[in-house]
């Protein structure tokens, strides 16, 4: 109820200072639970993603830092996200986004690179899909990167790919970059396919930053 309640209050403000928001290829999603990936570009791209991908609604990994906050932690929970640390990541960061999956018949949402200042795919996506027998639907947002940018009314493009099973067999570091790469080339097609001229560069000194932190 919540979900549904704070995705009707952020749609119509994001109309309303933007009113430029496209959802390309929504047709592509699954009727039953998947994984949705996609490069994090800004801290925009879930809020652009699950708006494009109603009414499917979505459990989300999110930086245990974020729940020391009890306000932020109790919207989190309200939205379906969960804490995960990224240098210390533990079986919960598995088990729970399966079970979500699984049981609660939910669509997942993750970014793979982790960082929005990194290109390095991870392999937990790819594993998580694999255990909850969900196809992968790749996914990238082009547009604006904060809050205050929004109000130069640019478009706010979400573009979706065709649904990837998850490789079959043994996950060896092998089958995994095999995977990665596949994702990275249909993230690439999916950019081209809304802008030929369109390059995500990464700011390497948050980057950098982040992973002194261990929060890459």
């Amino acid at each position: 109820m919540f979900y549904s309640f704070l995705r009707y209050i952020i749609a119509g403000l994001i109309w309303l200072i933007n009113g430029h928001a496209q959802t390309q290829n929504k047709q592509q999603l699954p009727e039953g639970p998947f994984v949705l990936v996609a490069p994090h570009r800004t801290w925009l791209d879930p809020v652009f993603l699950a708006l494009a991908s109603w009414p499917h609604h979505f459990s989300f990994m999110a930086k245990s830092v974020l729940f020391k906050n009890p306000l932020m932690r109790w919207l989190l929970v309200k939205v379906g996200a969960f804490p995960v640390d990224r240098a210390h990541p533990g079986p919960s960061a598995i088990k729970v986004p399966v079970r979500a999956l699984k049981d609660e018949h939910k669509a997942l949402m993750i970014f793979p690179t982790g960082s929005r200042y990194s290109a390095d795919m991870k392999g937990g996506a790819i594993l998580i899909a694999k255990l909850a027998k969900a196809p992968i639907v790749p996914a990238v947002y082009q547009g604006p990167g904060s809050f205050w940018s929004l109000f130069k009314r640019k478009p706010a493009i979400v573009r979706f790919g065709a649904p990837v099973e998850p490789p079959k067999g043994k996950l060896t570091d092998e089958a995994l970059a095999a995977f990665s790469d596949k994702l990275q080339e249909n993230f690439n097609a999916l950019d081209y396919a809304i802008n030929p001229e369109y390059k995500y560069v990464p700011d390497k000194k948050k980057y950098l930053e982040e992973k002194e932190h261990g929060e890459v």
